[in-house]
């Protein structure tokens, strides 16, 4: 089915120009625009940050499904289907008491147990991808598949952690693209490491300021 639907798709799979010696599809170049713009909009707590995310995920899909990259290329399903969930989180989420979702920071406890939990499932994902897929890099390939989830829940529920996530995805997701010469890719998330810096920061001046006892 899915070599079906590539070749179907060959067209969009077919190299736009060469970047490093290795050519850079159609695919890659759309996906690389909406990403930017993507990261720009969630910066601002823009909600068409979530559309663009859905159609970015789809043309990574693709691309990565092409590659051979399963746990990318399935982690990029999860983030269409995030994508809505997190758009309507934006759009009529509630917080902890029953108020509209602002910008906000995980409790200590929170903040553990998200970090327990990446590391408790990377394995499992790595273990799955070596004996399930012909996967080349199982276990880098399932890092930032795991971190990238946890990034996704934190950033539709409007927690500032999320940027901080994507700082350690984007690092590890470099050394992968690069291995692969996906080079617009890896310019992108190069590109992402600074801007979620930038987006940690214009989220830190949205939290509501402390509350001191009088």
């Amino acid at each position: 089915m899915m070599d079906a639907l590539l070749q179907q798709l060959q067209p969009l799979l077919t190299p736009a120009f060469t970047l490093l010696g290795s050519p850079i599809t159609w695919t890659e170049v759309l996906a690389f625009v909406m990403a930017v713009w993507m990261v720009i909009c969630n910066m601002r707590v823009h909600a068409l940050a979530w559309p663009l995310a859905i159609l970015s995920s789809l043309l990574y899909f693709l691309l990565f499904w092409n590659g051979k990259l399963y746990g990318e290329a399935s982690l990029q399903l999860l983030f269409a289907g995030l994508a809505l969930w997190g758009w309507w989180q934006w759009l009529r989420g509630k917080d902890e008491q029953g108020q509209q979702l602002r910008v906000r920071r995980l409790s200590p406890r929170g903040l553990g147990a998200a970090v327990l939990i990446t590391l408790l499932a990377w394995p499992v994902l790595g273990l799955f991808l070596h004996h399930q897929t012909d996967s080349t890099l199982p276990y880098w390939d399932a890092l930032p598949t795991v971190a990238s989830l946890l990034g996704q829940w934190l950033l539709g529920r409007k927690y500032q952690e999320n940027w901080s996530v994507w700082v350690l995805v984007n690092i590890v997701s470099v050394t992968l693209f690069a291995y692969k010469g996906y080079w617009l890719t890896v310019v992108l998330y190069a590109v992402f490491i600074p801007m979620s810096v930038a987006g940690w920061r214009a989220w830190q001046k949205q939290l509501p300021a402390p509350s001191h006892a009088v």
